[in-house]
């Protein structure tokens, strides 16, 4: 796989220097848009927030078990843009953590129809509104699941260079290189902890493994790189991509002492390639979007215990809006392991595993008083396992400023992604000032 990997490398490169050639003009005989510097424009946003977070089993057990959280919590953005360049530096305020850390910060130049961006960055690839299979570059945080309401506040920014060249009006080649990688990140300790994998650790230890640390993918060993095209072609919008990367969430080596007991576990991060293409378009006053990408990993036999297999994944979506003013909202994530028969050992990473897992993420609300008012409702369910996520809320907006009262209900299976967190059931009141 390292070869493709170079290659990838190479190609960009390819891409990128007689891009930016042509663009400054290099004996291409291409006219070039020039300007002065000047002074940059320079904006500050952001928000303040103060939030009550309870959740119901402790009000069971006593107003002494009950915490409500830092309460505060912000952000605050900084830009400063000329003819030729944006300087961006976004900050999370967040008590509880470090006072003050970064979220964003980036730099992004312009040169003609060459755009080249460098820094910590969240970079969205592909249509669907949320957990799409072709959006990979950004690792996600399941470290709480108190707030749901944008795919933003779930993805790490990375470290990253991304360049991009529109092609006519419509059209656009891209090309990311992330220099290093950093898996899903779980919580460690407390109610958000995942108990399938504590557990199935647990049970290893107690058989006298020794559970090792994870490898350092800190370096250039554990690089990443992409290239997406996406045009319009009538009202359709469509994009393919490829991806070299690595598995965001951990596999494992088993290694087995001469009696077949376990003897060490060791954490692993399965390189694959993947190739996708998605699809957006408004039919018949539904907003439709779909993807669909094949992650090819380096179990072709499907009989690698330490190595997930090859897998299929698809999203499709819509939005529209029905009777009396109410918009719907449905995405339906699939994914489908290949050579599942080949699955045998106990021991392999992927045994005891549904071979398809499909979950739908539904939502449903109404505005009343001219927007300033909303009513919403929404959903992840997991099919196959039978668990789910419910999330009512009620959100006041007047001008810069909202109060929302929302909750979280956790059901189903308790094996499940939503179903092991029963206990975590929740209310919340928000009130936001953003600027």
């Amino acid at each position: 796989m390292k070869k493709q990997f170079f290659f990838i490398l190479v190609l960009l490169l390819a891409i990128a220097l007689p891009l930016c050639a042509q663009d400054f003009g290099f004996g291409f005989n291409d006219e070039t848009e020039t300007s002065s510097a000047g002074s940059p424009s320079v904006t500050v946003s952001g928000e303040v927030s103060a939030t009550l977070l309870g959740f119901i089993s402790d009000f069971y057990d006593g107003f002494d078990h009950v915490e409500l959280g830092d309460i505060f919590s912000g952000e605050l953005n900084f830009s400063a843009t000329v003819s030729a360049a944006t300087a961006f530096i976004g900050l999370k305020l967040e008590p509880s953590s470090s006072p003050v850390s970064i979220d964003e910060a980036y730099v992004r130049a312009y040169f003609g129809r060459f755009e080249a961006e460098a820094g910590l960055r969240k970079l969205t690839w592909g249509k669907a509104d949320s957990f799409g299979p072709l959006d990979v570059i950004n690792p996600l945080d399941y470290s709480e699941l108190t707030d749901l309401s944008s795919m933003v506040n779930f993805k790490i920014a990375r470290p990253l260079v991304h360049l991009s060249y529109r092609i006519g009006s419509f059209s656009k080649i891209e090309g990311v290189f992330v220099p290093s990688f950093e898996p899903m990140r779980f919580a460690e300790e407390g109610r958000w902890v995942q108990s399938k994998m504590v557990q199935e650790l647990g049970q290893l230890q107690l058989q006298g493994a020794t559970i090792n640390e994870p490898p350092d993918t800190s370096t250039l060993d554990y690089a990443q790189a992409g290239m997406r095209f996406t045009t319009t072609i009538g009202s359709a919008d469509i994009g393919l991509q490829y991806y070299y990367g690595r598995l965001t969430r951990p596999a494992f080596s088993i290694t087995l002492t001469p009696s077949f007991t376990p003897h060490s576990v060791d954490f692993l991060y399965n390189p694959y390639h993947q190739i996708g293409i998605d699809w957006a378009q408004d039919l018949l006053g539904f907003n439709v979007r779909a993807e669909f990408a094949a992650n090819i990993t380096g179990d072709l036999n499907g009989d690698n215990g330490a190595v997930y297999n090859p897998h299929l994944a698809w999203s499709f979506g819509f939005d529209r809006d029905l009777f009396l003013g109410i918009n719907l909202n449905v995405q339906c994530n699939e994914t489908i392991r290949l050579m599942n028969d080949k699955i045998t050992s106990p021991l392999d990473i992927e045994a005891n595993t549904d071979m398809i897992s499909t979950q739908i993420i539904a939502a449903l609300s109404k505005t009343f008083f001219k927007g300033q008012l909303e009513l919403r409702a929404a959903v992840f369910w997991e099919i196959e396992v039978g668990d789910y996520m419910l999330i009512p809320s009620l959100i006041l907006t007047k001008d810069a400023v909202s109060v929302e009262l929302s909750g979280g209900i956790f059901g189903g299976d308790r094996d499940g992604q939503f179903g092991q967190y029963h206990e975590n059931n929740f209310v919340k009141t928000v009130l936001k000032y953003s600027f």
